[in-house]
């Protein structure tokens, strides 16, 4: 009777702690997402064939996005996610417009850890998608 007391509390204690677990999904609208991926590919496409890829520094609490010539005198609008896979908490989104200009995204919030860059884009009415992996090292 001591064993199968002891049994029974240990499976409810475990109960107890997986039910309290914080469980972040990798994102919301994860089924939205995947139907558009098709699109998400020929951005990308469209990303890697430019004269030059996109480049970012982090500089003391800035992000900056350089785009390529390419786009030298035309209006680029869109969105920067650095998106953390741990906790969505963490995850920042500023969307931009600039023409002949960086992307400048504050960190002033942001801790350090693995994010990944999710960078989308339009201009002359053609979208673009750019992502790599940032290592957000001090802020």
């Amino acid at each position: 009777l001591l064993v199968y007391a002891v049994f029974v509390s240990g499976i409810l204690f475990l109960v107890f702690k997986s039910s309290s677990q914080k469980i972040d999904l990798v994102t919301t609208d994860y089924y939205g997402k995947e139907l558009k991926y098709q699109q998400q590919i020929d951005e990308t496409n469209r990303a890697n064939v430019l004269s030059e890829p996109v480049k970012y520094e982090i500089t003391g609490n800035r992000f900056i996005v350089f785009f390529p010539k390419d786009f030298s005198g035309k209006k680029i609008t869109g969105d920067v996610l650095l998106y953390c896979p741990s906790d969505e908490d963490k995850d920042l989104k500023q969307s931009f417009s600039t023409r002949d200009a960086p992307v400048i995204v504050p960190l002033q919030t942001m801790q350090k850890g693995l994010y990944e860059l999710h960078l989308s884009w339009q201009a002359d009415g053609v979208s673009y998608y750019f992502e790599e992996k940032v290592l957000l090292k001090t802020m």
